[in-house]
């Protein structure tokens, strides 16, 4: 079952995220990653999302969250069309049952209901998740080595994609009215 995640998930979000780095995972921070660390980090991902600039979605086996992902909304007036993809994490009891797959499927979902039409991700070039990426349509843009620390050490690059999603209509910029230059 995958559903929304709110503040009565954040510990399980942050044992989520211990277990990611500990196992590797390159999520953004180093190990050891100290549970004070993962609770900061998601109370303020929980507080955006409360504000609608994300949404945080989780996947359940009976009552135990064993993958999340995220969907970033917040982007720049010029970008109201685009969201980005973040977090995507999985259990690694619970790898390779297409958990993340769905997460995916679901973040896609509630892009196109808000008119997203372009996601974007990045991903380690070490150990990341490309194979997954590409396999439900994102697009390799490019890659830049050194990128990143892994949890462990060592520099990694990282790989960003993108994918279209919904009914790609054409985007104009928003009209400027007063301010402009004169013809």
């Amino acid at each position: 079952m995958i559903q929304i995640l709110d503040t009565s998930h954040r510990d399980a979000l942050s044992d989520l995220l211990i277990e990611a780095v500990t196992s590797g995972a390159s999520v953004s921070f180093m190990h050891p990653i100290s549970r004070e660390k993962a609770d900061g980090f998601w109370d303020k991902a929980l507080a955006a999302a409360a504000r609608e600039d994300r949404i945080l979605l989780g996947a359940f086996d009976g009552g135990s969250l064993v993958g999340t992902v995220t969907l970033l909304l917040d982007c720049p007036d010029n970008q109201p069309h685009r969201a980005e993809i973040a977090k995507l994490i999985t259990r690694v009891s619970h790898r390779g049952r297409g958990i993340a797959t769905a997460l995916m499927r679901a973040a896609e979902d509630l892009a196109v209901e808000r008119s997203r039409t372009l996601l974007v991700l990045d991903t380690a070039t070490d150990g990341g998740a490309a194979g997954l990426y590409e396999r439900v349509g994102y697009v390799l843009a490019g890659v830049i080595p050194d990128y990143a620390f892994k949890p462990h050490g060592g520099l990694s690059g990282t790989a960003f994609y993108w994918k279209r999603t919904g009914a790609v209509a054409e985007h104009r910029p928003p009209s400027r009215r007063g301010g402009g230059l004169a013809a």
